[in-house]
């Protein structure tokens, strides 16, 4: 790249701290110009941490000239206005995961980016692990051969105390529990893996270790179009937590991605076992703990694209598709629901 991108960050939580570590890793191709929070408190913070500019004003986002594109760490309920409110400036969006609360404004957002003819990606960081990148590399290659089976596993935890925050786990905010929040990573993995299904038949429940309004826990049969079946199942009742799983059978051999170690067996004795560099996902009581290694892979996808002028490796239209699973097994309650 010739020149750095101009990044403005919206919203300074929880989500900025592997960003802001990705970010500053980043130097050489990206320069934060503002960082924008309503809370002073939350500014203070993040410049002490962080040594990054920061905003009382998002219009001194979206007014600078240098500013090429927003990175959008908000509650989901304000991605549409935010979008809209990028698309009318001309900047490009990085949005944190999930695009909106609903299938209908997540198809609004990526249509009002489109029309507008700015670049939208999206945080879904686990598509860029190493061991994810290089079973993708033997899915794309054809060595599993055709699909026969691929369960999905997200086994986090959570305490109470994480849903007695004001909004977490709410419909009105987050747009539910655990499939939107936690397993959207891991099934936007396996979808980039072995495609979306065509038929979901799923239930959803509020257990009894929770109070809150979302779901807690989730479990999904899925029927794929060459006739091979998946099961998916969700939970943050799960302690201490343990990594997320995806195991995929093919007519050609076997492969489990299990958190960040992968292991392939292939039917002509081909044996793969590795072991990813980076480091933990976030699925025990501390949503943080993991490294920003996949967040700097990404944002350095992201940059790359805009600067190319070709589409992000984890683009907004690619992740309707989770977004349609997950509302097929939300509303499924039972019923087979065609996608």
């Amino acid at each position: 790249m010739t020149r750095k991108l101009g990044i403005g960050i919206i919203g300074l939580g929880m989500a900025s701290l592997p960003h802001a570590h990705a970010l500053q890793a980043l130097g050489d191709q990206v320069e934060v110009l503002h960082a924008f929070s309503p809370s002073a408190d939350r500014r203070a913070a993040f410049a002490k941490a962080h040594g990054l500019p920061t905003t009382d004003t998002i219009e001194a986002i979206f007014s600078d000239p240098r500013v090429n594109a927003v990175l959008v760490l908000t509650p989901p309920n304000t991605h549409l206005n935010i979008v809209q409110m990028a698309a009318s400036a001309g900047k490009h969006v990085l949005l944190e995961k999930p695009l909106e609360v609903n299938v209908e404004r997540a198809e609004q957002l990526v249509a009002v980016a489109e029309a507008a003819g700015i670049t939208l990606g999206t945080v879904l960081q686990n598509r860029f692990r190493s061991a994810a990148l290089e079973l993708k590399a033997i899915m794309d290659a054809g060595r599993l051969g055709q699909l026969v089976q691929v369960s999905a596993r997200s086994r986090y935890w959570r305490p109470q105390s994480y849903y007695d925050e004001p909004g977490r786990g709410t419909l009105a905010r987050d747009g539910g529990g655990v499939l939107l929040t936690q397993a959207i990573h891991n099934l936007d993995l396996m979808i980039s893996l072995v495609g979306s299904p065509e038929i979901v038949t799923g239930y959803v429940a509020t257990s009894p270790v929770h109070v809150m309004e979302g779901e807690d826990v989730a479990a999904a049969i899925l029927h794929f179009p060459n006739g091979a079946l998946g099961s998916v199942t969700a939970t943050t009742c799960a302690f201490p937590g343990h990594a997320d799983v995806i195991e995929i059978i093919g007519d050609q051999g076997t492969a489990a991605l299990n958190g960040t170690q992968l292991q392939v067996r292939l039917h002509d004795g081909t044996n793969i076992d590795s072991s990813g560099t980076d480091s933990g996902s976030g699925w025990g009581a501390d949503p943080m703990a993991f490294s920003s290694q996949a967040h700097r892979a990404l944002i350095a996808d992201f940059a790359e694209a805009v600067a190319q002028g070709r589409k992000p490796a984890v683009s907004g239209r690619d992740v309707l598709a989770v977004h349609h699973l997950i509302a097929a097994i939300i509303n499924s309650r039972g019923r087979p629901i065609r996608l």
